[in-house]
C-alpha cells in the first residue's frame, strides 16, 4: 500500500543522488560503493523504530533523514529525528553519538540541524549537503571553550563547527580602523555567534564599508577556518575595484596582505577555483554557473542589476547544481546591490546554506526585510561627516520653465521641427500639423529642446565661479546624470560649446562608450615622467573610462546614465549635476554620494591646482530632484 510519504522518498532518493550520495535498501546494503551513502528504512534499537534514510560516510553513520509528505510543517517532526539520531545501535560505527547530522524533508522542502553546533538550531536548506561536507564537519578539530562549572565544555569534545568556531574570536584590534569600522565588525560577529542568518550594516558612502567587510573576512577565515566567502557586487567594475580593496589591505596581525595570505579569485569565467578563500562576482554571474552555462557573455556584468531588472518580469528559477552546492560558501557578502537582488534575484541567494550579510548605504523596505530587520550597524551621512569621513554638500538649483512643466509648439505653415529616433538617433524634419504639446516627463526623452539643454550648462558656466565656487577659476571635476544615453550625447555637445573647449574636455562614459582614452604617467628617455596616451576599444569597461577622470586633469566634465551611480570611487569629484528625475529616494542617495568621499589636499591638487581643499561638494539640481525624492 503506497504511503503518502512515499512521493517524497522518491524525489528525496532523486535529491540525494544528485547530491553524490548512493541510496540504497538495507537487504542490499553495501558502504564500499561511494564514499556516502544513504541506506532506507534502517531498523534502530528498540524504541526507537525505523530511519527513513541511515547517512552513511566514509562507512561511518552520521545522520538521519525523515521523510514525510508534501505539506508538512517540519519544525514538528524534530523530535522525531533527534529520537533516530539516539537510536543507532551500538555495535554499529559513528564517529558522534547521538548522530549529529539530521534532516528533516518532504521533497519540497527541507530542514537541517547540525547537533555539533552551540545551541542547535533547525535551518530550511535548498537541498542535501554533498557526502564529502558533512565527512570534513565530521573530522574538525575541537576547539577550547570555557569550563561550565568547573567541568569541561561539552563542545569542546566533540568536532567544531563553524559555529562554535565563533565563540572563541578574541576581540577586533581596532589599529588601522575607524571608529565605525571596528563597531560594525564587531557588532556583525554577535551578531553571527547569535547565529542570526542575516545582518544588514548600514555606512554612508565613503565610511569603509568594505574594509570593514575584508577585516569581517579576514576573521571569518583566519580564527573561524570559513571554508569560502563570498564577496557578491552590483557590478563588474565594482569587482574589480573590490578586488584592489582586498590586495591593499594589511592584516592587522600578520602585517602581510590579505592576498599574500588567501587566494582571493575575481569570477572572470564561470569556473570556482577550488583554492580560493574569497570569491568576487556578480549575481548574474552566479546565476549563470548555477544553470550550468559555459561562460557569461561580459557586458551581462557591465550592466548593473537595475537596468538587468527591467528586462525581467518574474523572479529567476533556481534548480541545484552539484558542481556548485549549497555549501559552497559558509558567508555571503552583498555589497550595495540593487534592490531587485531581494526580489526577483533573492532565489540565487537563498539557494545557499550560509550566512548573509548586507552592505549599503541606501536601504530601503525591501532590504530590511530581506535581512529580518537585524540592523547591527547604522551610520548615516550626517554622522560621517561630523566625524571628518565623508564632506558635506551645498544644493544649487538652476530651473528653466520646460523643466518645471514643458511647453507647446505651435503648429503654422513655418513651424518646422525635428523628429529624432530614439534607436538610430536619425533626424527627420517635417512641417508640424497640429500643436505639439509636452509636460518635464517627456523632455530629452519624446521631445529634445537642445536649447533647453544649453540654458541650463550655460547657466552653470556663468554661474561656478560667481556662486557655486567663488574665486575658483579650473573647472572642478563634474560629474553630470543624464537621462538616457542620446540625452548625454546632447549634454557632451552643450558642454563642450558653452565652455569653448575640445573633446577631452567633457566626455561620456555609459555602457555605450565604445573607446576608452588612457592616459598614464611613464618615466622618460631622461628620467623624467611624461603623458602617454593610450586607446582600448575592445574590452572596456567603467575602469578604463574613469581612470583619466579620476587621476589626471582632464576630463573635467563627465556625462553619465547609471554606470558611476553606485559603488564607484572618484574621490576629486566636487560637482554632482542632475539633469534626470530619480524616482527612488536610495538609488539618489548613492548617486548624491559619489560626492561625499574625503580627499587629501596633495592629490586633489594634482587634478584641480587651484584646489586648497575638498571641504564640501556641491549638488546642482536642473530638475528639482532634491524635493521629488524627500
Amino acid at each position: 500500500m503506497t504511503r503518502p510519504e512515499d512521493a517524497a522518498r522518491k524525489t528525496i532518493d532523486d535529491a540525494l543522488t544528485t547530491a553524490g550520495w548512493a541510496v540504497q535498501d538495507r537487504r542490499a546494503m553495501n558502504l564500499d560503493a561511494a564514499r556516502g551513502v544513504a541506506v532506507r528504512e534502517f531498523p534502530l534499537k528498540r524504541g526507537h523504530g525505523f530511519a527513513d534514510y541511515l547517512l552513511y560516510v566514509d562507512g561511518e553513520a552520521v545522520g538521519v533523514i525523515e521523510a514525510k509528505e508534501v505539506g508538512t510543517t517540519l519544525t514538528g517532526v524534530e523530535g522525531q529525528t533527534e529520537k533516530y539520531s539516539a537510536g543507532l545501535p551500538d555495535l554499529l560505527p559513528a564517529p558522534v553519538r547521538p548522530l549529529p547530522f539530521l534532516y528533516q524533508s518532504t521533497g519540497v522542502e527541507t530542514a537541517f540541524t547540525n547537533r555539533l553546533d552551540p545551541d542547535p538550531r533547525s535551518r530550511c536548506v535548498f537541498h542535501f549537503h554533498k557526502p564529502e561536507t558533512l565527512g570534513g564537519w565530521i573530522k574538525a578539530e575541537p576547539v577550547y571553550l570555557p569550563r561550565v562549572d568547573g567541568r569541561p565544555d561539552p563542545l569542546s569534545q566533540r568536532p567544531a563547527s563553524f559555529r562554535t568556531r565563533l565563540l572563541t574570536f578574541p576581540d577586533v584590534p581596532e589599529a588601522g580602523l575607524r571608529a565605525a569600522q571596528v563597531r560594525a565588525v564587531r557588532n556583525l560577529e554577535v551578531s553571527l555567534r547569535d547565529n542570526r542568518p542575516r545582518a544588514l550594516i548600514q555606512m554612508a558612502t565613503g565610511a569603509g564599508k568594505t574594509v570593514a567587510a575584508i577585516t569581517s573576512i579576514y576573521r571569518l577565515i583566519k580564527l573561524g577556518d570559513a571554508s569560502r566567502v563570498l564577496f557578491l557586487v552590483d557590478r563588474d567594475n565594482l569587482g574589480r575595484q573590490a578586488l584592489k580593496e582586498f590586495q591593499q589591505y594589511v592584516t592587522p596581525d600578520d602585517g602581510r596582505k590579505f592576498t599574500e595570505l588567501y587566494n582571493v579569485q575575481r569570477l572572470t569565467s564561470n569556473k570556482l577555483d577550488p583554492v580560493a578563500r574569497v570569491v568576487i562576482t556578480t549575481i548574474q554571474r552566479l546565476y549563470s554557473m548555477l544553470k550550468g552555462e559555459a561562460d557569461l557573455p561580459p557586458e551581462a556584468e557591465e550592466l548593473g542589476l537595475a537596468s538587468l531588472s527591467e528586462m525581467l518580469r518574474d523572479p529567476v528559477p533556481v534548480a541545484y547544481n552539484p558542481a556548485l552546492p549549497i555549501e559552497a560558501f559558509d558567508v555571503i557578502f552583498v555589497d550595495e546591490c540593487h534592490r531587485s537582488i531581494y526580489s526577483l534575484w533573492r532565489q540565487v541567494l537563498e539557494y545557499f546554506d550560509a550566512f548573509l550579510v548586507g552592505l549599503t548605504a541606501t536601504p530601503s523596505k525591501q532590504t530590511f526585510g530581506f535581512f529580518r530587520q537585524n540592523l547591527v550597524m547604522d551610520y548615516d551621512h550626517e554622522r560621517a561627516v561630523a566625524d571628518g569621513v565623508n564632506v558635506d554638500y551645498d544644493i544649487y538649483k538652476i530651473r528653466t520653465r520646460i523643466t518645471e512643466k514643458g511647453a507647446t509648439v505651435e503648429a503654422g505653415p513655418e513651424e518646422i521641427i525635428g523628429r529624432r529616433d530614439r534607436e538610430t538617433r536619425k533626424l527627420r524634419w517635417e512641417r508640424l500639423d497640429e500643436d505639439l504639446s509636452y509636460d518635464a516627463a517627456a523632455l530629452d526623452r519624446r521631445v529634445v529642446a537642445v536649447d533647453q539643454i544649453r540654458t541650463v550648462i550655460r547657466t552653470f558656466r556663468d554661474k561656478l565661479f560667481t556662486e557655486i565656487f567663488p574665486g575658483r577659476h579650473e573647472v572642478p571635476k563634474t560629474l553630470i546624470f543624464a537621462k538616457d544615453d542620446s540625452h548625454a550625447d546632447d549634454i557632451v555637445q552643450a558642454v563642450r560649446e558653452e565652455f569653448g573647449k575640445g573633446n577631452e574636455f567633457c566626455e561620456k562614459i555609459t555602457y555605450k562608450t565604445g573607446t576608452a582614452r588612457i592616459v598614464e604617467r611613464r618615466p622618460g628617455p631622461g628620467g623624467e615622467e611624461t603623458e602617454v596616451v593610450t586607446y582600448k576599444s575592445s574590452g572596456v569597461n567603467a575602469e578604463h573610462l574613469l581612470s583619466s577622470f579620476r587621476t589626471r586633469y582632464n576630463p573635467r566634465v563627465v556625462v553619465t546614465v547609471d554606470m558611476i551611480a553606485t559603488g564607484t570611487d572618484v574621490k576629486p569629484l566636487e560637482i554632482v549635476m542632475f539633469m534626470r528625475a530619480v524616482k527612488s529616494r536610495n538609488f539618489f542617495e548613492q548617486m548624491k554620494g559619489r560626492g561625499a568621499r574625503v580627499i587629501h589636499p596633495t592629490d586633489l591638487q594634482l587634478v584641480t591646482p587651484d584646489a586648497r581643499t575638498k571641504d564640501r561638494f556641491v549638488l546642482v539640481d536642473c530638475v528639482g530632484v532634491c524635493e521629488r525624492t524627500r
